[in-house]
């Protein structure tokens, strides 16, 4: 193992000078950093962590709380897990992954512990119970998500609201006007995550505007969940000619059911999502969609907080801007589907009745 020594004596310095040159305590001068450096590479040179941390009073750690619950889709998380790993390892830190539904009990105790630098957090609600202690500590840390307030915060998300009047504008365009949304499982509602509540509020904001009539329905992921939610949507709006879908695991079962039912897509009826590319383009028919940017929020996250560790950053609200993929699920309303449809609402009328 090469150790402080060895690049010492190969760089021709003190093991002091190498010291100031890894913690940035001391100034050096240029050549003797590059020459330091040099050795550095050349030896394959790895400080000790924990050294380094006893050090400098860092860990060079960020955690990362991604509370797994079964109503969420996984690997999207984890697509923004990995995504936080590899960039954060390009800035020199690890990362931590906190699994548990500890809350703020989590916040407080890796916070007093030194365990990491800096939290990152997942699954945030509009009334987040981890804020409070967050805001007390005044720990650097980075929502993924966004609170109903975001005082003091830092935060970065898809603008879901505005994704939500996209889906609307597009089938809206398409001569759609009876319109179905299958949303998260009702678990997710109850909480009132901020996803997915943003979204519903683009939707019904953008449907009302436009006078269309928009029913929502939480929706359970399995096949029978949307079996189940399908009937009653039918049943309740027979003339529904459009379905946007914010639950990546329905997207499947829902194309599935609409076949065994004998309804063409896009012919019939046209089905969007709200989902990442990846669901979006390999269901059994190419969905139009908004895509969910997993990867870039989760590059965006870090380097907001080691923005932040450096002194660098004050607290900031980025939206990403939603972008639309047209794809073989939608298409204008046919003859066939204006037969079977009601007619148009006025505008203002039914599109305020709750959903």
């Amino acid at each position: 193992m090469v150790t402080l020594a060895d690049v010492a004596k190969h760089a021709g310095v003190s093991s002091s000078t190498v010291s100031y040159v890894l913690s940035g305590k001391r100034s050096i001068s240029a050549s003797t950093r590059e020459r330091v450096e040099h050795s550095i590479a050349t030896l394959g040179y790895h400080p000790n962590a924990g050294a380094r941390a006893l050090a400098s009073n860092r860990s060079n750690i960020i955690a990362l709380m991604v509370p797994l619950r079964t109503d969420m889709y996984v690997p999207v998380m984890m697509e923004i897990a990995i995504a936080v790993a590899t960039t954060a390892r390009t800035h020199g830190y690890d990362v931590l992954l906190v699994t548990g539904e500890e809350g703020p009990a989590a916040v407080r105790r890796i916070e007093g512990s030194a365990l990491a630098d800096a939290m990152i957090l997942m699954d945030v609600e509009l009334q987040d119970d981890r804020l409070p202690a967050l805001r007390q500590t005044g720990w650097p840390a980075v929502l993924i998500g966004l609170p109903a307030d975001t005082t003091g915060l830092s935060c970065v998300d898809l603008d879901f609201a505005a994704a939500g009047a996209l889906c609307v504008d597009h089938l809206a365009g398409l001569g759609h006007r009876e319109i179905a949304v299958i949303g998260e499982a009702p678990a997710v509602y109850e909480r009132r995550t901020g996803f997915a509540e943003r979204t519903l509020t683009g939707l019904r904001d953008r449907s009302r505007e436009l006078g269309l009539r928009m029913l929502h329905r939480p929706c359970e992921g399995s096949y029978a969940g949307v079996a189940a939610t399908l009937a009653r949507i039918y049943e309740e709006r027979p003339g529904v000619t459009a379905f946007i879908v914010q639950n990546e695991a329905a997207t499947d079962p829902l194309l599935a059911l609409l076949r065994q039912q004998r309804r063409a897509v896009p012919e019939d009826v046209s089905v969007m999502a709200i989902c990442p590319d990846q669901v979006a383009a390999h269901a059994s028919v190419p969905l139009t969609s908004v895509a969910v940017p997993a990867q870039e929020m989760g590059r965006y996250a870090v380097e907001q907080v080691v923005a932040k560790l450096k002194g660098r950053r004050s607290d900031e609200v980025v939206l990403l801007p939603p972008e639309l993929t047209v794809r073989e699920s939608t298409a204008a309303l046919g003859t066939a589907a204006q037969r079977s449809a009601s007619p148009p609402p006025v505008p203002g009328n039914d599109a305020a009745l709750p959903a």
